[in-house]
C-alpha cells in the first residue's frame, strides 16, 4: 500500500511540474494605457503614445451604447481603471475594470435599477457560452493566449479608455 501511495505522489509531482504556468514574466515597456474601440472591435495596449500590442475583441451581446443597467448586455464606455486581477477566472484569466463608477451608479439608481458590475477583460468563451461575436454579458474578451500576454503586461491602476 505504501508503494502505491509513493508512486501516486511521484506521479502527481511529475504531472504538476509538467503543467506550465498560465502567467509568464513581462519585462518590456510599461503599459500606461489601454484603449478599446468598440466599433472596430479592437483593443490597444500603449506605452505613452506607442502601441505595444493590438487585439481583436468580442464585447457584450448588445454592444452599442454605454452600459447602464445590470443585464443590458452592453460594454461600458468612458474612462475607467484596471482595479483587480483574477488568476482563477472562469474565463481563463481576467483583469477587472472599475465599472460602475459613481456617475454610473447614480444614473442607474435614479431609474430604480442596479448598474451591474463585474466587468472584466478576460479569455475566450467556455464550451457553454454562445458562439459568435459579442457573446459576453458586457465584458471584453480576447483569445486565451492573448489574455495570458495581457495579464502579464497590465498592472493595477492602468487607465482604460473604452470608446464607442
Amino acid at each position: 500500500m505504501r508503494i502505491v501511495v509513493a508512486i501516486a505522489a511521484v506521479l502527481a509531482l511529475l504531472f504538476t511540474a509538467s503543467c506550465g504556468e498560465k502567467v509568464t514574466r513581462y519585462d518590456g515597456p510599461e503599459v500606461t494605457r489601454i484603449v478599446v474601440n468598440k466599433g472596430a472591435r479592437k483593443m490597444y495596449l500603449l506605452h505613452g503614445t506607442k502601441v505595444l500590442k493590438r487585439y481583436n475583441i468580442d464585447l457584450g451581446f448588445a454592444p452599442n451604447g454605454h452600459k447602464q443597467f445590470e443585464g443590458d448586455g452592453k460594454t461600458p464606455e468612458g474612462r475607467y481603471v484596471i482595479d483587480r486581477r483574477n488568476p482563477n477566472s472562469a474565463f481563463y484569466l481576467s483583469i477587472g475594470i472599475s465599472y460602475p463608477n459613481r456617475k454610473d451608479v447614480e444614473y442607474a439608481r435614479a431609474r430604480g435599477k442596479p448598474p451591474g458590475g463585474e466587468i472584466f477583460i478576460h479569455g475566450g468563451p467556455r464550451p457553454k457560452d454562445p458562439n459568435g461575436p459579442d457573446w459576453t454579458a458586457g465584458c471584453i474578451s480576447v483569445k486565451n493566449r492573448e489574455m495570458r500576454e495581457i495579464y502579464t503586461m497590465v498592472r493595477l491602476g492602468t487607465v482604460i479608455d473604452i470608446n464607442p
